[in-house]
């Protein structure tokens, strides 16, 4: 049965890796599409972060359906086995993928979204909601209509602040010409803002790692070059991962050398410290815990992302209170349950709101849990667009198949539950100037 809609497209928001493995899967289908992309060509966001290369070997990087289309027009996939910067994984797969003729004409660069609703209908309004398009405002205006839509929008340009109560420290915003957002390109764009300088960062994740061993290899390169990171967990075992036992040899290898320069002192760890204050000074900048205070040059952010619904503002969405995820996917993903190589199949039946017809996937779909890979992206896409093309069969039927990262569960503020150690009592403020000798009457560390 067809109804009004069946003629309009389906809007996907985003060209990153994940919105487009969406497009491959409409265009193998033949269901009508449109991409919207607010920079100005595919995989705006992860060019920002080129200089990084992935813990995931190609064969992980890229979705079946892209796969097909791009071979049978000719192209030469990358060797399976290796393993690609951000940079080669747009101009090697991303971009040829855009440039098919079977996708090329249907995506939009420059066009921002601003807000997505119904049609003459605000979220308040029950009566014949199904059965009316969604609208699409575009930033400069213009309105696309669509009979569904595939949010892949991703978190990259939400990052979560450097406060850790979960709102910005207070100063932050102040303080806003020394920090540092995620990956910078420390030994090559963004070498001078670094070279020679006292770096703090903040942060347990991958993109603090990757930043972590860069800044270490800048100080072998540049002298009076410093690195202290600050954890708020009891210790580093989860960043440091399953190391010899992750089924990613590179992901594990991140751990270890991590590892091997916090123990040599290359690199100075505190632990349990939880951004509260940040103060900007003419010429450094402090930050505090409540009971130690760290001087830096720079900070780095690297404290993940978060997804922004403002646009879905007038859409009826079921987010998980701690995830922000849909419901059913919430304890699926749940980083105090879950590393992202133990997080189960799911596919749409767990991706969809109370409004019909609207999916958020990719990294947008996770909320803020950070266990998100590639792999996981593609299988949501193909679920998705095997729903909206009504072969329901091949939705629910879905296939996930991740690397292990030879972690136990972790909880994400104390640290790994196999191993955790009580917090640190309360100790009178101290005061740390990294790079520095500690000053008589100074611990000098706050391990």
């Amino acid at each position: 049965m067809t109804t009004d809609l069946d003629h309009l497209p389906i809007v996907v928001i985003g060209a990153g890796p994940v919105g487009l493995a969406a497009a491959a899967h409409l265009a193998e289908r033949g269901l009508p599409f449109t991409v919207v992309e607010a920079g100005d060509r595919p995989a705006a966001a992860i060019r920002e972060w080129g200089h990084v290369r992935l813990f995931s070997p190609w064969r992980f990087d890229i979705d079946p359906a892209a796969a097909r289309l791009l071979e049978d027009a000719g192209w030469a996939r990358p060797d399976d086995d290796k393993l690609p910067t951000g940079a080669q994984l747009a101009d090697d797969y991303l971009q040829p993928l855009a440039d098919l003729p079977a996708i090329k004409d249907h995506v939009r660069y420059h066009a921002p979204v601003a807000a997505i609703t119904r049609l003459s209908l605000d979220r308040l309004r029950s009566t014949g909601r199904e059965d009316t398009p969604f609208l699409i405002r575009l930033a400069d205006g213009e309105d696309l209509l669509a009979r569904a839509v595939i949010d892949a929008s991703g978190t990259w340009h939400t990052p979560n602040h450097l406060g850790a109560s979960g709102i910005p420290a207070h100063g932050e915003a102040a303080a806003a010409a020394y920090i540092e957002r995620s990956l910078p390109d420390v030994l090559g764009r963004d070498r001078d803002r670094f070279a020679g300088r006292r770096t703090l960062v903040v942060g347990a994740g991958h993109s603090a790692a990757n930043t972590l061993l860069a800044l270490a290899e800048l100080a072998e390169q540049e002298p009076g070059t410093t690195v202290t990171w600050a954890i708020r967990a009891a210790g580093p075992a989860r960043t440091y991962g399953g190391e010899t036992a992750d089924a990613l040899p590179a992901r594990g290898a991140l751990g270890s050398r991590l590892r091997e320069h916090v123990e040599s002192g290359a690199i100075r760890l505190l632990t349990g410290f939880s951004v509260q204050r940040v103060d900007a000074g003419p010429d450094e900048v402090a930050v505090s815990d409540g009971r130690r205070e760290i001087t830096a040059d720079r900070i780095v952010a690297a404290t993940g992302f978060r997804p922004d619904h403002t646009i879905v503002a007038e859409l009826r969405l079921d987010l998980d209170p701690v995830v922000g995820s849909t419901r059913e996917l919430a304890p699926l993903i749940d980083p105090n349950l879950h590393s992202c190589g133990t997080v189960p199949p799911h596919g749409v039946d767990q991706l969809a709101h109370p409004e019909p017809g609207y999916y958020a996937i990719g990294s947008k779909s996770y909320g803020r849990a950070p266990t998100f890979l590639m792999a996981t992206g593609y299988e949501q896409a193909r679920s998705v667009v095997a729903a909206l093309a009504g072969d329901w069969a091949a939705a629910r039927d879905v296939q996930l198949d991740l690397p292990e990262t030879g972690v136990c569960n972790s909880d994400p503020i104390l640290g790994d539950d196999c191993c955790a150690t009580p917090a640190a009592q309360p100790t009178p403020l101290t005061l740390i100037t990294i790079g520095a000798p500690a000053a008589e009457g100074q611990t000098g560390s706050c391990c």
